[in-house]
Protein backbone atom coordinates (compact mmCIF):
# COMPACT_ATOMS: atom_id res chain seq x y z
CA UNK A 1 0.00 0.00 0.00
CA UNK A 2 1.62 3.01 -1.08
CA UNK A 3 2.48 5.90 1.19
CA UNK A 4 1.70 9.49 0.31
CA UNK A 5 4.79 11.36 -0.04
CA UNK A 6 3.51 14.50 -1.24
CA UNK A 7 3.83 17.26 1.72
CA UNK A 8 1.22 19.82 3.30
CA UNK A 9 1.41 23.24 1.40
CA UNK A 10 2.75 25.91 3.47
CA UNK A 11 -0.96 27.15 3.44
CA UNK A 12 -2.38 24.14 4.93
CA UNK A 13 -0.15 24.19 7.97
CA UNK A 14 -1.39 25.37 11.78
CA UNK A 15 1.11 27.72 13.12
CA UNK A 16 2.99 25.87 16.17
CA UNK A 17 4.18 26.97 19.37
CA UNK A 18 2.11 29.51 20.48
CA UNK A 19 0.22 27.69 23.47
CA UNK A 20 1.03 26.87 26.40
CA UNK A 21 -0.64 24.61 29.56
CA UNK A 22 -2.03 27.20 31.44
CA UNK A 23 -3.44 28.75 28.49
CA UNK A 24 -4.80 25.54 27.00
CA UNK A 25 -6.31 24.73 30.40
CA UNK A 26 -8.08 27.60 30.22
CA UNK A 27 -9.56 26.83 26.76
CA UNK A 28 -10.26 23.22 27.35
CA UNK A 29 -12.24 24.73 30.71
CA UNK A 30 -14.12 27.45 28.60
CA UNK A 31 -15.68 24.95 26.55
CA UNK A 32 -17.17 23.25 29.39
CA UNK A 33 -18.16 26.74 30.56
CA UNK A 34 -18.20 26.72 34.28
CA UNK A 35 -20.69 29.54 35.02
CA UNK A 36 -23.55 28.11 32.71
CA UNK A 37 -22.78 24.80 34.15
CA UNK A 38 -23.65 25.77 37.64
CA UNK A 39 -25.94 28.30 37.07
CA UNK A 40 -28.14 26.44 34.17
CA UNK A 41 -27.03 22.59 34.23
CA UNK A 42 -26.73 22.07 38.11
CA UNK A 43 -30.89 23.07 38.99
CA UNK A 44 -31.81 21.77 35.86
CA UNK A 45 -30.56 18.27 36.41
CA UNK A 46 -31.75 18.67 40.19
CA UNK A 47 -35.32 19.73 39.01
CA UNK A 48 -35.63 17.11 35.98
CA UNK A 49 -34.49 14.32 37.92
CA UNK A 50 -35.82 15.13 41.20
CA UNK A 51 -32.47 13.69 42.97
CA UNK A 52 -30.38 15.23 45.77
CA UNK A 53 -27.10 13.53 44.49
CA UNK A 54 -25.97 15.32 41.94
CA UNK A 55 -22.79 16.65 43.59
CA UNK A 56 -21.90 12.99 43.55
CA UNK A 57 -22.20 12.36 40.07
CA UNK A 58 -19.55 15.10 39.20
CA UNK A 59 -17.25 13.24 41.35
CA UNK A 60 -17.89 9.67 39.63
CA UNK A 61 -17.93 11.12 36.87
CA UNK A 62 -14.44 12.94 37.19
CA UNK A 63 -12.80 9.79 38.28
CA UNK A 64 -14.36 8.07 34.87
CA UNK A 65 -12.73 10.60 32.68
CA UNK A 66 -9.51 11.05 34.66
CA UNK A 67 -8.91 7.37 34.08
CA UNK A 68 -9.65 8.42 29.92
CA UNK A 69 -7.55 11.05 30.20
CA UNK A 70 -4.53 8.83 31.22
CA UNK A 71 -4.40 6.94 28.80
CA UNK A 72 -5.52 9.95 26.34
CA UNK A 73 -2.38 11.70 27.34
CA UNK A 74 0.01 9.10 26.84
CA UNK A 75 -1.31 8.61 23.28
CA UNK A 76 -0.65 12.61 22.38
CA UNK A 77 2.47 12.07 22.88
CA UNK A 78 2.52 10.44 19.77
CA UNK A 79 0.05 11.46 17.69
CA UNK A 80 -0.04 15.45 17.20
CA UNK A 81 -3.12 15.70 14.89
CA UNK A 82 -5.90 18.43 14.89
CA UNK A 83 -8.53 15.91 14.54
CA UNK A 84 -7.84 14.33 17.54
CA UNK A 85 -10.40 11.73 18.01
CA UNK A 86 -10.83 11.15 14.06
CA UNK A 87 -6.60 10.39 14.81
CA UNK A 88 -6.96 8.30 17.41
CA UNK A 89 -9.60 5.91 16.49
CA UNK A 90 -7.69 5.79 13.36
CA UNK A 91 -4.53 4.09 15.11
CA UNK A 92 -6.01 2.31 17.39
CA UNK A 93 -9.27 0.91 15.91
CA UNK A 94 -8.62 1.31 11.68
CA UNK A 95 -9.00 3.70 9.22
CA UNK A 96 -12.47 3.17 8.21
CA UNK A 97 -13.58 3.55 11.99
CA UNK A 98 -11.61 6.89 12.22
CA UNK A 99 -13.35 8.08 9.39
CA UNK A 100 -16.59 7.06 10.47
CA UNK A 101 -15.30 8.63 14.11
CA UNK A 102 -14.29 12.15 11.89
CA UNK A 103 -17.63 12.33 10.58
CA UNK A 104 -19.90 11.69 13.65
CA UNK A 105 -17.50 14.56 15.74
CA UNK A 106 -17.90 16.69 13.09
CA UNK A 107 -21.55 16.65 13.10
CA UNK A 108 -21.62 16.69 17.10
CA UNK A 109 -19.20 19.13 17.99
CA UNK A 110 -21.30 21.48 15.29
CA UNK A 111 -24.48 20.52 17.12
CA UNK A 112 -22.80 22.06 20.18
CA UNK A 113 -21.71 24.78 19.19
CA UNK A 114 -24.80 25.85 17.41
CA UNK A 115 -26.73 24.50 20.20
CA UNK A 116 -24.83 27.10 22.31
CA UNK A 117 -26.07 29.94 20.18
CA UNK A 118 -29.85 29.60 20.82
CA UNK A 119 -29.21 29.74 24.76
CA UNK A 120 -26.87 32.99 24.33
CA UNK A 121 -29.45 34.46 21.92
CA UNK A 122 -32.29 33.94 24.51
CA UNK A 123 -29.96 35.10 27.75
CA UNK A 124 -28.84 38.52 25.66
CA UNK A 125 -32.17 38.88 24.72
CA UNK A 126 -33.38 38.50 28.24
CA UNK A 127 -30.65 40.94 30.00
CA UNK A 128 -31.05 43.72 27.27
CA UNK A 129 -34.54 43.60 28.33
CA UNK A 130 -34.12 43.43 31.84
CA UNK A 131 -31.50 46.30 31.95
CA UNK A 132 -32.42 48.79 29.10
CA UNK A 133 -35.62 47.47 28.42
CA UNK A 134 -34.93 46.93 24.92
CA UNK A 135 -36.83 44.48 22.97
CA UNK A 136 -34.21 42.36 20.45
CA UNK A 137 -35.13 38.89 19.10
CA UNK A 138 -33.31 36.29 20.31
CA UNK A 139 -32.78 35.40 16.98
CA UNK A 140 -30.46 38.87 16.03
CA UNK A 141 -28.64 38.45 19.62
CA UNK A 142 -27.39 34.90 18.28
CA UNK A 143 -26.14 36.61 15.40
CA UNK A 144 -24.16 39.12 17.18
CA UNK A 145 -22.38 36.36 19.09
CA UNK A 146 -22.20 34.72 15.76
CA UNK A 147 -20.42 37.57 14.21
CA UNK A 148 -17.44 37.94 17.04
CA UNK A 149 -17.16 34.38 17.15
CA UNK A 150 -16.18 34.07 13.36
CA UNK A 151 -14.10 37.30 14.07
CA UNK A 152 -12.06 35.40 16.60
CA UNK A 153 -11.80 32.22 14.65
CA UNK A 154 -9.71 33.80 12.11
CA UNK A 155 -7.03 35.89 14.55
CA UNK A 156 -4.25 33.98 16.16
CA UNK A 157 -5.19 30.85 18.73
CA UNK A 158 -3.26 32.33 21.32
CA UNK A 159 -5.59 35.70 20.98
CA UNK A 160 -8.84 33.48 21.61
CA UNK A 161 -7.00 31.84 24.58
CA UNK A 162 -6.09 34.72 26.42
CA UNK A 163 -9.93 36.32 26.02
CA UNK A 164 -10.71 32.97 27.42
CA UNK A 165 -8.00 33.07 30.54
CA UNK A 166 -10.33 35.96 31.28
CA UNK A 167 -13.51 34.80 30.96
CA UNK A 168 -13.14 31.91 32.36
CA UNK A 169 -10.98 33.42 35.87
CA UNK A 170 -14.02 36.08 35.98
CA UNK A 171 -16.92 33.05 35.85
CA UNK A 172 -14.57 31.34 38.77
CA UNK A 173 -14.36 33.89 40.61
CA UNK A 174 -18.19 34.63 40.33
CA UNK A 175 -18.80 30.62 41.38
CA UNK A 176 -16.45 30.98 44.27
CA UNK A 177 -18.07 34.12 45.25
CA UNK A 178 -21.65 31.90 45.67
CA UNK A 179 -20.35 28.68 47.13
CA UNK A 180 -19.34 30.84 50.14
CA UNK A 181 -22.27 32.39 50.38
CA UNK A 182 -24.51 29.36 50.40
CA UNK A 183 -21.73 27.91 52.99
CA UNK A 184 -22.08 30.66 55.68
CA UNK A 185 -25.92 31.25 54.99
CA UNK A 186 -26.78 27.12 54.78
CA UNK A 187 -30.33 27.55 56.10
CA UNK A 188 -30.60 24.18 57.06
CA UNK A 189 -27.14 23.45 58.44
CA UNK A 190 -23.88 22.30 56.31
CA UNK A 191 -24.62 18.49 55.94
CA UNK A 192 -23.43 15.89 53.49
CA UNK A 193 -26.35 16.22 51.71
CA UNK A 194 -25.92 15.62 47.84
CA UNK A 195 -22.87 13.48 48.30
CA UNK A 196 -23.88 10.49 49.86
CA UNK A 197 -24.72 6.94 47.12
CA UNK A 198 -28.62 6.52 48.08
CA UNK A 199 -29.39 10.00 47.11
CA UNK A 200 -27.96 9.09 43.65
CA UNK A 201 -28.14 5.72 42.77
CA UNK A 202 -31.91 5.57 42.93
CA UNK A 203 -34.63 5.45 39.75
CA UNK A 204 -33.31 8.40 37.70
CA UNK A 205 -29.56 7.97 38.10
CA UNK A 206 -29.01 7.48 34.45
CA UNK A 207 -30.67 10.33 34.01
CA UNK A 208 -28.50 12.50 36.44
CA UNK A 209 -25.06 10.80 35.13
CA UNK A 210 -26.52 11.93 31.41
CA UNK A 211 -27.24 15.29 32.22
CA UNK A 212 -24.10 15.74 34.09
CA UNK A 213 -21.56 14.02 31.67
CA UNK A 214 -22.76 17.01 29.04
CA UNK A 215 -21.12 19.48 31.77
CA UNK A 216 -17.48 17.78 30.65
CA UNK A 217 -18.19 17.82 27.14
CA UNK A 218 -15.05 19.85 25.46
CA UNK A 219 -12.70 18.64 28.29
CA UNK A 220 -11.25 16.53 25.56
CA UNK A 221 -10.56 19.18 23.48
CA UNK A 222 -6.48 19.47 24.48
CA UNK A 223 -5.68 17.36 21.82
CA UNK A 224 -6.96 18.59 19.22
CA UNK A 225 -4.26 22.05 19.62
CA UNK A 226 -1.69 19.53 19.73
CA UNK A 227 0.25 20.80 16.31
CA UNK A 228 0.32 24.77 18.09
CA UNK A 229 1.09 24.13 21.89
CA UNK A 230 4.73 24.55 22.55
CA UNK A 231 5.30 21.09 23.69
CA UNK A 232 3.92 18.06 21.53
CA UNK A 233 4.42 15.86 23.69
CA UNK A 234 3.36 16.98 27.25
CA UNK A 235 1.38 19.98 26.82
CA UNK A 236 -2.13 18.17 25.79
CA UNK A 237 -1.82 15.88 28.27
CA UNK A 238 -0.56 17.48 30.79
CA UNK A 239 -3.73 20.21 30.15
CA UNK A 240 -5.91 17.63 29.99
CA UNK A 241 -5.82 16.22 33.26
CA UNK A 242 -5.35 19.13 34.91
CA UNK A 243 -8.74 20.82 33.37
CA UNK A 244 -10.83 17.87 34.26
CA UNK A 245 -10.02 17.38 37.83
CA UNK A 246 -10.61 21.20 38.09
CA UNK A 247 -13.54 21.08 36.54
CA UNK A 248 -14.81 17.43 38.33
CA UNK A 249 -13.95 19.33 41.64
CA UNK A 250 -15.61 22.49 41.37
CA UNK A 251 -18.42 21.48 40.03
CA UNK A 252 -18.78 18.75 42.77
CA UNK A 253 -17.82 21.18 44.85
CA UNK A 254 -20.55 24.10 43.16
CA UNK A 255 -23.11 21.66 43.37
CA UNK A 256 -22.89 20.70 46.75
CA UNK A 257 -23.09 23.97 48.21
CA UNK A 258 -25.85 24.76 46.23
CA UNK A 259 -27.66 22.14 48.29
CA UNK A 260 -26.68 23.52 51.75
CA UNK A 261 -27.12 27.09 50.17
CA UNK A 262 -30.93 26.52 49.13
CA UNK A 263 -31.36 23.45 52.34
CA UNK A 264 -31.23 19.68 51.17
CA UNK A 265 -35.38 19.83 51.95
CA UNK A 266 -36.11 22.97 49.62
CA UNK A 267 -33.25 22.49 46.60
CA UNK A 268 -35.32 20.40 44.21
CA UNK A 269 -38.36 22.52 44.54
CA UNK A 270 -36.80 25.56 44.40
CA UNK A 271 -35.09 24.14 41.15
CA UNK A 272 -38.10 22.74 40.14
CA UNK A 273 -39.51 26.91 39.96
CA UNK A 274 -36.98 29.11 39.02
CA UNK A 275 -34.69 27.03 36.92
CA UNK A 276 -31.46 28.76 36.08
CA UNK A 277 -32.64 31.73 37.64
CA UNK A 278 -31.80 29.59 41.02
CA UNK A 279 -28.03 31.05 41.55
CA UNK A 280 -29.59 34.64 40.36
CA UNK A 281 -32.02 34.56 43.07
CA UNK A 282 -29.90 33.54 45.52
CA UNK A 283 -27.39 36.08 45.33
CA UNK A 284 -30.17 39.00 44.68
CA UNK A 285 -31.01 38.58 48.20
CA UNK A 286 -27.67 38.14 49.44
CA UNK A 287 -25.07 40.03 47.42
CA UNK A 288 -24.88 43.52 46.58
CA UNK A 289 -27.30 44.59 43.30
CA UNK A 290 -24.02 45.32 40.79
CA UNK A 291 -22.71 41.81 41.71
CA UNK A 292 -25.87 40.00 40.45
CA UNK A 293 -25.55 42.46 37.60
CA UNK A 294 -22.11 41.47 37.25
CA UNK A 295 -22.76 37.55 37.56
CA UNK A 296 -25.98 37.99 34.66
CA UNK A 297 -23.14 39.63 32.22
CA UNK A 298 -20.73 37.10 33.28
CA UNK A 299 -23.09 33.93 32.17
CA UNK A 300 -23.47 35.95 29.01
CA UNK A 301 -19.85 35.77 28.52
CA UNK A 302 -19.21 32.03 29.74
CA UNK A 303 -21.58 31.17 26.63
CA UNK A 304 -19.42 33.30 24.45
CA UNK A 305 -16.38 31.39 25.49
CA UNK A 306 -17.89 28.31 24.91
CA UNK A 307 -19.02 29.59 21.32
CA UNK A 308 -15.41 29.90 21.07
CA UNK A 309 -13.42 27.05 22.45
CA UNK A 310 -15.95 24.77 19.96
CA UNK A 311 -15.75 26.87 17.21
CA UNK A 312 -11.89 26.63 17.28
CA UNK A 313 -12.45 22.84 17.50
CA UNK A 314 -14.51 21.80 14.58
CA UNK A 315 -12.64 24.31 12.70
CA UNK A 316 -9.46 21.89 13.34
CA UNK A 317 -11.65 19.01 12.82
CA UNK A 318 -12.19 20.44 9.12
CA UNK A 319 -8.85 21.56 8.86
CA UNK A 320 -7.70 18.02 9.87
CA UNK A 321 -10.09 16.47 7.35
CA UNK A 322 -9.09 18.64 4.42
CA UNK A 323 -5.39 18.15 4.79
CA UNK A 324 -6.18 13.99 4.74
CA UNK A 325 -8.82 14.26 1.59
CA UNK A 326 -11.30 12.96 3.71
CA UNK A 327 -13.14 16.25 3.31
CA UNK A 328 -12.10 18.66 -0.05
CA UNK A 329 -9.05 19.37 0.43
CA UNK A 330 -9.46 23.75 0.31
CA UNK A 331 -10.77 23.34 3.84
CA UNK A 332 -7.72 22.48 5.07
CA UNK A 333 -6.36 26.30 3.82
CA UNK A 334 -4.81 28.11 7.03
CA UNK A 335 -4.06 32.26 7.19
CA UNK A 336 -0.59 33.05 6.23
CA UNK A 337 -1.28 36.21 8.77
CA UNK A 338 -2.51 34.17 11.57
CA UNK A 339 -1.75 30.54 10.99
CA UNK A 340 -5.61 30.07 11.78
CA UNK A 341 -7.36 27.08 9.99
CA UNK A 342 -9.60 30.12 8.08
CA UNK A 343 -11.20 27.62 5.63
CA UNK A 344 -12.74 25.39 8.72
CA UNK A 345 -13.18 28.50 10.58
CA UNK A 346 -15.31 29.83 7.36
CA UNK A 347 -16.98 27.05 7.10
CA UNK A 348 -18.43 26.35 10.73
CA UNK A 349 -19.54 29.93 10.38
CA UNK A 350 -21.70 29.18 7.45
CA UNK A 351 -22.89 26.12 9.04
CA UNK A 352 -23.96 28.20 12.20
CA UNK A 353 -25.25 30.68 10.32
CA UNK A 354 -27.91 28.80 8.41
CA UNK A 355 -29.35 26.85 11.42
CA UNK A 356 -29.30 29.83 13.45
CA UNK A 357 -31.34 31.53 10.68
CA UNK A 358 -33.84 28.32 9.96
CA UNK A 359 -34.42 27.93 14.20
CA UNK A 360 -35.22 32.11 14.34
CA UNK A 361 -37.75 31.76 11.18
CA UNK A 362 -39.40 28.73 12.42
CA UNK A 363 -40.08 30.26 16.09
CA UNK A 364 -40.87 33.88 14.68
CA UNK A 365 -44.48 33.23 15.52
CA UNK A 366 -43.72 31.02 18.47
CA UNK A 367 -45.19 33.19 21.90
CA UNK A 368 -42.58 30.85 24.14
CA UNK A 369 -39.92 33.25 25.07
CA UNK A 370 -37.61 29.80 25.65
CA UNK A 371 -38.12 28.34 22.16
CA UNK A 372 -34.29 28.84 21.26
CA UNK A 373 -33.79 27.32 24.76
CA UNK A 374 -36.31 24.27 24.34
CA UNK A 375 -35.34 23.62 21.08
CA UNK A 376 -32.26 25.01 19.45
CA UNK A 377 -30.28 24.19 23.16
CA UNK A 378 -32.00 21.71 24.24
CA UNK A 379 -31.89 19.23 20.64
CA UNK A 380 -28.87 20.10 19.64
CA UNK A 381 -26.33 20.09 22.64
CA UNK A 382 -28.19 17.01 23.43
CA UNK A 383 -27.94 15.28 20.26
CA UNK A 384 -23.60 16.91 20.64
CA UNK A 385 -23.56 14.80 24.24
CA UNK A 386 -24.70 11.59 22.48
CA UNK A 387 -22.30 11.90 19.54
CA UNK A 388 -19.05 12.97 22.15
CA UNK A 389 -20.03 10.28 24.43
CA UNK A 390 -19.75 7.57 22.01
CA UNK A 391 -16.43 8.90 20.67
CA UNK A 392 -15.07 9.05 23.97
CA UNK A 393 -16.05 5.39 24.09
CA UNK A 394 -14.17 4.41 21.03
CA UNK A 395 -11.38 6.55 22.02
CA UNK A 396 -10.44 4.83 24.94
CA UNK A 397 -10.78 1.69 22.98
CA UNK A 398 -8.25 2.77 20.72
CA UNK A 399 -6.24 4.03 23.23
CA UNK A 400 -6.02 0.42 24.02
CA UNK A 401 -5.24 -0.99 20.87
CA UNK A 402 -2.47 1.84 20.02
CA UNK A 403 -0.26 1.45 23.47
CA UNK A 404 -0.94 -2.26 23.98
CA UNK A 405 2.66 -2.82 21.83
CA UNK A 406 4.55 -0.24 24.06
CA UNK A 407 5.22 -2.16 27.03
CA UNK A 408 8.47 -0.84 27.15
CA UNK A 409 7.45 2.86 27.87
CA UNK A 410 4.00 2.57 29.54
CA UNK A 411 2.97 0.19 32.48
CA UNK A 412 0.08 -2.01 32.31
CA UNK A 413 -2.27 0.57 34.18
CA UNK A 414 -1.47 3.35 31.63
CA UNK A 415 -1.91 0.86 28.48
CA UNK A 416 -5.13 -1.04 29.74
CA UNK A 417 -6.10 -0.70 33.30
CA UNK A 418 -6.99 2.95 33.26
CA UNK A 419 -8.54 3.14 29.51
CA UNK A 420 -10.51 -0.38 29.92
CA UNK A 421 -12.17 1.28 33.27
CA UNK A 422 -13.10 4.59 31.08
CA UNK A 423 -14.23 2.79 28.49
CA UNK A 424 -16.68 0.72 30.09
CA UNK A 425 -17.95 3.68 32.35
CA UNK A 426 -18.02 5.43 29.01
CA UNK A 427 -19.88 2.81 27.10
CA UNK A 428 -22.26 2.49 30.13
CA UNK A 429 -23.26 6.22 30.12
CA UNK A 430 -23.57 6.06 26.54
CA UNK A 431 -26.39 3.83 26.86
CA UNK A 432 -27.74 5.80 30.00
CA UNK A 433 -28.28 8.46 27.17
CA UNK A 434 -30.10 6.41 24.83
CA UNK A 435 -32.25 5.38 27.48
CA UNK A 436 -33.48 8.48 28.62
CA UNK A 437 -32.59 10.32 25.60
CA UNK A 438 -36.67 11.53 25.70
CA UNK A 439 -36.19 13.30 29.13
CA UNK A 440 -32.78 14.78 27.77
CA UNK A 441 -34.73 16.53 25.14
CA UNK A 442 -37.56 17.22 27.39
CA UNK A 443 -40.17 14.94 25.66
CA UNK A 444 -42.73 13.19 27.74
CA UNK A 445 -42.66 9.94 25.13
CA UNK A 446 -40.81 9.25 22.32
CA UNK A 447 -41.08 11.28 19.54
CA UNK A 448 -39.69 11.96 16.06
CA UNK A 449 -36.95 13.34 17.91
CA UNK A 450 -35.74 10.36 20.06
CA UNK A 451 -34.50 8.94 16.65
CA UNK A 452 -33.83 11.32 14.22
CA UNK A 453 -31.45 13.41 16.63
CA UNK A 454 -29.10 10.59 17.29
CA UNK A 455 -29.35 9.39 13.91
CA UNK A 456 -28.07 12.49 12.34
CA UNK A 457 -25.20 11.68 14.21
CA UNK A 458 -25.07 8.27 13.62
CA UNK A 459 -25.73 8.08 9.89
CA UNK A 460 -22.87 10.22 9.15
CA UNK A 461 -20.46 7.94 11.13
CA UNK A 462 -21.71 4.95 9.09
CA UNK A 463 -21.37 6.25 6.11
CA UNK A 464 -17.41 7.63 6.15
CA UNK A 465 -16.81 4.08 7.62
CA UNK A 466 -18.59 2.63 4.47
CA UNK A 467 -16.51 5.56 2.34
CA UNK A 468 -13.06 4.09 3.59
CA UNK A 469 -13.81 0.77 2.88
CA UNK A 470 -13.97 1.30 -0.40
CA UNK A 471 -11.21 3.49 -0.77
CA UNK A 472 -8.98 1.00 0.31
CA UNK A 473 -8.88 -0.46 -3.18
CA UNK A 474 -9.88 2.21 -5.24
CA UNK A 475 -7.35 4.77 -3.72
CA UNK A 476 -4.78 2.89 -1.20
CA UNK A 477 -2.32 6.06 -1.50
CA UNK A 478 -5.13 8.47 -0.50
CA UNK A 479 -5.99 5.68 2.04
CA UNK A 480 -2.82 5.38 3.88
CA UNK A 481 -2.49 8.68 4.26
CA UNK A 482 -5.97 8.80 6.49
CA UNK A 483 -5.09 10.24 10.46
CA UNK A 484 -1.27 10.86 9.34
CA UNK A 485 -1.34 14.39 9.10
CA UNK A 486 1.13 16.57 11.46
CA UNK A 487 0.69 12.36 13.36
CA UNK A 488 4.53 11.60 15.13
CA UNK A 489 4.15 7.88 15.52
Amino acid sequence: MGQRTDPAPASARLEGRRIGTPALVFMIIAASAPLTVVAGGVPSNFAVTGLLGIPLSFVLLGVVLILFAIGYAAMSRHVHNAGAFFAYIAKGLGKPAGVGAALTALVAYNAMQIGIAGMFGFVLSSLLDSLFGLTVPWGVCALIAWAVVGLMGVARVDFSAKVLGIIVSAEFLIVIVFDLIGLIQSPEGVTADGLLPDQLFAPGVGAALAFSIAAFMGFESGAIYNEEVKDPRRTAGRATIIAVSLIAGFYALSAWAMVVAVGPSQVIGQSQELGPDLMFAFLAEHAPVWFVDLANILFLTSLLAALVAFHNIVARYFFALGRDRVLPEFLARTSRRSGAPVAGSLAQSGLALIVIIVFALAGAGSTDPLFPVVTLFTWLTNMGAFGLVLLMSLTALAVIGFLRTRRDEYSTWTRIVAPGIAALGLIALFVAIVINFDVLIGAAEPTVLSWLLPALVLVPGLVGTLWALGLRSRDPGLYAGIGSGGSLG
